[in-house]
């Protein structure tokens, strides 16, 4: 006859007994609990490397389907300052009064057009890898850190397309070039902190990804990206306030910031008083913002 063992049976932990302190005795801790925020940082600088080859790898498939490959990279944004041209340039008439308008066209339509991207991969970063999330334990804002230099990564490479339209236009190698550097950083800081604000608001409402195509194209046209923002300030006929708030627009701001880096006859005139100091702020507020904003509520994404 075969023998049934039997587990001796558990005893029921008394109502009384403090469950945490229990824990803490034993050395467990709550699954996915939200680390602190030095730990936080310190968990992505050592995935750093994850975050570059995601990004990386990323953007080379990004268009591994189509016969042009990543030549589209440079395409696109080309195609649409094209049709911008048409449209506002020659139709609606914002090139009269704006010397070099072609140079300063495609140069607001590649640096809106790293904020637009940005943003929307950051809304999707999070709903859009809910695989990645559920399986693997990472820092989750690895994500929309790694979809922005992605990004990054896009723009950079556009800029060749965009220095050759430069000088085919007659705009000289300056040494003002060099400021397209700290803009960048600038700009990507705020990219990175509004995705990660995004990240956390689309992992809870996937719907806000079909709102931001409109929200985006409504931001874009407020942003000088087609016309001369310093030309309509001159305006009497606008109040105050509207001129300030176009004039302190963040992407307005970093489109600016690169086309007076660039453009020999952008000059610093046309440029809203104390601009590094307000492109810094933006940087500031959305980047610090944005990863706290998104790291409390790190515990909650890939579940529900």
């Amino acid at each position: 006859m075969s023998q049934v063992l039997h587990a001796p049976p558990q005893a029921p932990v008394p109502a009384d007994v403090d469950l945490a302190a229990l824990a803490a005795r034993h050395g467990l801790s709550v699954s996915g609990a939200r680390p602190s925020l030095p730990a936080y940082v310190r968990q992505l600088w050592a995935r750093r490397h994850f975050i570059t080859a995601f990004a990386t790898a990323k953007l080379t498939a990004q268009y591994s389907q189509a016969k042009l490959g990543q030549l589209w990279q440079v395409m696109t944004p080309l195609l649409n300052a094209a049709v911008y041209y048409f449209i506002f340039g020659v139709l609606l008439g914002t090139k009269h009064g704006v010397p070099d308008y072609v140079p300063f066209l495609v140069t607001g339509v590649f640096v809106w057009t790293f904020t637009q991207s940005s943003i929307m991969a950051g809304t999707r970063a999070i709903s859009g890898n809910l695989g990645l999330v559920r399986a693997l334990h990472f820092p989750r804002a690895a994500l929309p850190l790694s979809f922005c230099l992605q990004q990054l990564q896009q723009l950079l490479f556009s800029m060749a397309a965009l220095v050759v339209i430069l000088l085919c236009f007659g705009v000289p190698v300056g040494v003002s070039w060099l400021l397209a550097v700290p803009a960048l950083v600038l700009q990507f800081t705020f990219n990175a902190g509004i995705s990660m604000v995004m990240a956390r608001m689309g992992a809870k409402t996937p719907d806000i990804a079909q709102l931001m195509p409109f929200v985006l194209r409504t931001w874009m046209y407020v942003s000088g990206v087609m016309w001369s923002i310093d030309q309509l300030a001159d305006k009497d006929s606008l109040p105050r306030v509207v001129t300030v708030l176009l004039e302190t627009n963040p992407a307005a701001i970093y489109i600016d910031l690169m086309r007076f880096a660039l453009i020999d006859s952008f000059h610093a005139g046309r440029l809203p008083a104390h601009v590094w100091a307000i492109a810094t702020g933006w940087a500031l507020l959305a980047g610090v913002g944005g990863f706290i904003y998104f790291w409390k509520a790190e515990e909650t994404y890939g579940r529900g």
